[in-house]
């Protein structure tokens, strides 16, 4: 029985010991929202913002008995995952969502660091496909992501991207947020794509720059509103402002048509919540 009533995310995944990414960005971008987190952490790094030096994966059953005790002592409303580090731990995180069909889960699905450092160990791919994203409400791969999940070349067009999100489909996923943020051209966009279903569109002025952690950031942010009770779009919607807005408030800028971000999709000002 949950001893904390009032709506919680469990965040899933890896440490990052400059603070830029995984759970430390995760806590931050939750808690901005006004939701509460709980961990299962899922492995130990040593790196800067520019490169991984180690990485310490945690014992399976350990990451699977976090996620439990968080579940027991919390009100938990939503899931996100991010860093899983081997397939033995893929394997224990869909062992405990399976005991908790009912939490939406959102995955980010987080293979490598920005300076190219595997993330996930490849044998655990296949694990990752096959058994935890049709767990998931949603996964949020970027267009590299996708390309590395399906096993070709990542591409930099909608058309293509729609061609290999569909194809993760069928494999078994329920959602993906396919995020643009490596295509080219002045505007960004994001696509919501669902079985049976017209894609839905978020396309928003590109950024002029980049900056870690915004994967994170946005998962975080989607889980959080799915967390109140908000529908998938919305989330998204909301979640894709949320990281806008972090960025205005760093001097960030946006709507440069001739300059191509190398991270994730963003949102930009064309974005209205109400």
């Amino acid at each position: 029985m949950a001893l904390r009533r009032e709506p919680h995310v469990l965040v899933v995944g890896g440490s990052d010991s400059s603070g830029g990414a995984g759970i430390a960005r995760d806590i931050e971008t939750i808690s901005s929202i006004g939701v509460r987190t709980c961990l299962a952490v899922t492995a130990l790094t040593v790196q800067t913002h520019d490169a991984v030096m180690e990485i310490h994966p945690s014992q399976p059953g350990l990451v699977a008995d976090q996620m439990r005790a968080a579940l027991q002592a919390n009100e938990v409303t939503a899931i996100k995952i991010g860093m899983l580090a081997t397939a033995e731990i893929v394997v224990a995180v869909v062992g405990v969502l399976r005991e908790n069909p009912q939490v939406p889960t959102v995955l980010d699905p987080v293979l490598a660091s920005i300076s190219g450092r595997a993330l996930l160990e490849a044998g655990a791919i296949a694990v990752m496909k096959r058994d935890l994203m049709p767990l998931c409400h949603v996964v949020t791969p970027n267009l590299i992501e996708l390309g590395l999940l399906i096993g070709t070349e990542p591409v930099a067009d909608e058309n293509g991207a729609l061609r290999q999100g569909q194809e993760l489909l069928a494999a078994g996923a329920q959602t993906l947020l396919i995020k643009g943020g490596h295509a080219s051209g002045p505007r960004s966009t994001d696509i919501l794509l669902r079985r049976d279903q017209e894609p839905v569109r978020f396309d928003t002025p590109r950024l002029a720059t980049s900056m870690r952690g915004t994967g994170c950031m946005l998962a975080s942010a989607i889980a959080a509103h799915l967390a109140k009770a908000r529908s998938l779009e919305d989330s998204v919607r909301r979640g894709k402002l949320f990281v806008f807005e972090k960025l205005q408030k760093n001097g960030f800028v946006v709507d440069c048509p001739t300059s191509e971000s190398n991270g994730d999709s963003l949102c930009g000002c064309s974005l209205e919540v109400v």
